[in-house]
């Protein structure tokens, strides 16, 4: 009879403990299918900011070249309006566009911010500091640069 008793108790605890750890298992699994998702859905966040900051560097380097390409319609025009009237007083063109600091600040501040976003846990903060120190970064150098053009000059 005390071995009856015996066997039953080691069978309740084997299958006690076989649920508690079958339950645990499924637990476990499901907090780690909500943490992949979680991650999935933050990767998909970060690609759809670099994206966004890819198109608008698209976007102002469309401008950068319209621009440009004005500046070289007027030259062509004031070239060809001083062949025909000799006597008319020679104009200069003004210049158009960002300057060197200008496109190094906005350039820098926009891969700061991505580059924020990504390597820091806070998204928000790591893109605001990251594009801050890279606006900063930026803009020192487009001044080097401009420094260097008006030398040229």
């Amino acid at each position: 009879m005390y071995n009856f008793l015996k066997l039953m108790i080691m069978k309740g605890l084997y299958i006690l403990l076989t649920v508690i750890f079958l339950t645990s298992c499924q637990n476990q699994s499901k907090e780690d299918v909500n943490k992949a998702k979680q991650a999935s859905i933050d990767s998909m966040k970060v690609e759809i900011n670099k994206q966004r900051v890819i198109d608008s560097m698209k976007t102002e380097m469309a401008k950068l070249n319209e621009e440009k390409i004005e500046a070289q319609k007027e030259k062509v025009i004031v070239v060809h309006q001083q062949a025909n009237s000799a006597a008319a007083p020679a104009a200069t063109p003004k210049k158009k566009g960002w300057s060197a600091t200008a496109k190094g600040a906005v350039i820098g501040a926009g891969v700061g911010a991505a580059t924020g976003a990504i390597v820091s846990k806070k998204k928000g903060e790591g893109a605001i500091i990251g594009g801050l120190a890279g606006a900063a970064v930026g803009t020192g150098t487009g001044a080097v640069i401009d420094s260097k053009n008006k030398k040229k000059e």
